[in-house]
């Protein structure tokens, strides 16, 4: 197992939420406002322990210093925040009205970027502080603000993607038939923790007719010998993410389970042979989506090619049809195309992609044929 990276720095915090209030600026916002979750562990590297009904929020707006509103309770905690150095910290004691603190800081007749995980209440308690201001999630406003990875950010997707190959490795070794989807899936969660995963997000296990269900994770469904099977897992290590995905069988196929596999795979390497820079998010969906209709199975590929991925397993850019923001390096996201034959079986072969100077460049690297377990 690698070493743990460098930890980010305040100067990595204060460039990245710099960035944010320029690009707020530039898509004619106010600013942005930035409640706990993933976005504000981007900005600031702060994760409160709970997120709750006292109001935390990042101000984030170009010509201003970043301020940081939190609960007094919690302001210890906050200080001690990697990023917290460059940001102020402003607190508010319960009894006082939170919105009332955070007034100040917003243009009264701003419109405002906010992370798309704040609380309808907030934003409600917002909106009555100042009725001039209109609000619009950071997702729709600013959706590449997390998409393209620097150096540090690519190497630990690199890495998680690497623990998660070696999970792959491992799991193929576990016995399959005569077990339930739901054992196999705690082998996978436990291998991902063994090689650095802090966090599993999903451990999908889809066996003989489950597998046709794409967001079937895992159930009391044994698995029998002739059963295809449908992997899927990921989660975080060192802050970033994983996600890949195998179609294993529990012994030797049938002539048209290899002939799907096989279709499958072609369609992935098409995705992951289309990305470059320039080329439109669209771009890689239909590479994919075009090798699975013209073999006639298109009526069977049922979601969209690909999501990006970085300090949560699913966020912008997402690889489907009417998306035309062009790839640029840097960016990292999935390329997952499947078939899925209902009641029957699914297969669905999937790697994370980052986007090069050149081309694309693959973070997953184990063996795309279909492989034969017990």
């Amino acid at each position: 197992m690698s070493s743990a990276p460098a930890p980010f720095t305040a100067d990595d915090y204060r460039a990245r939420m710099d960035r944010a209030a320029a690009a707020a600026a530039d898509a004619g916002l106010a600013g942005v406002l930035v409640a706990p979750g993933p976005d504000l562990v981007w900005l600031t590297g702060y994760r409160p322990t709970a997120a709750t009904e006292r109001l935390t929020v990042l101000v984030l707006a170009a010509g201003q210093d970043p301020v940081l509103v939190v609960p007094t309770l919690e302001a210890p905690d906050a200080a001690r925040a990697a990023g917290a150095s460059a940001l102020t910290l402003r607190d508010w004691t319960d009894g006082k009205d939170p919105y009332a603190v955070t007034a100040p800081l917003l243009d009264v007749s701003g419109r405002f970027g906010v992370s798309d995980n704040a609380w309808a209440m907030h934003l409600l308690g917002f909106q009555q502080a100042l009725p001039g201001t209109s609000y619009v999630s950071l997702t729709q406003a600013l959706p590449m603000l997390r998409a393209v990875k620097d150096a540090a950010e690519l190497e630990r997707l690199a890495a998680a993607g690497a623990a998660a190959d070696a999970a792959y490795e491992e799991i193929q070794k576990v016995p399959f038939a005569g077990r339930r989807e739901t054992d196999v899936a705690a082998d996978l969660a436990d291998l991902l923790r063994r090689f650095g995963h802090s966090q599993v997000d999903f451990t999908v296990v889809g066996s003989g007719p489950n597998g046709a269900n794409p967001h079937h994770e895992a159930g009391d469904r044994v698995i029998e010998h002739g059963d295809m099977v449908v992997l899927d897992f990921g989660g975080l290590l060192d802050g970033y993410g994983s996600d890949t995905s195998r179609t294993v069988h529990v012994g030797e196929p049938t002539a048209e389970e290899q002939r799907v596999h096989d279709v499958v795979r072609e369609a992935q390497a098409a995705g992951c042979a289309a990305v470059r820079p320039g080329a439109a998010c669209q771009d890689i969906d239909r590479a994919a989506r075009d090798v699975i209709t013209e073999f006639g199975y298109g009526e069977y590929f049922i979601h969209r090619t690909g999501h990006g991925i970085g300090v949560t397993t699913h966020e912008p850019p997402y690889m489907i049809e009417g998306e035309e923001q062009p790839l640029v390096p840097g960016m990292c996201f999935s390329v997952e195309p499947g078939i899925y034959l209902p009641g029957r079986f699914g297969v669905r072969i999937e790697d994370i992609v980052t986007v090069t100077e050149e081309g694309g460049r693959r973070l997953n690297a184990t063996a795309r044929e279909m492989a034969i377990v017990s």
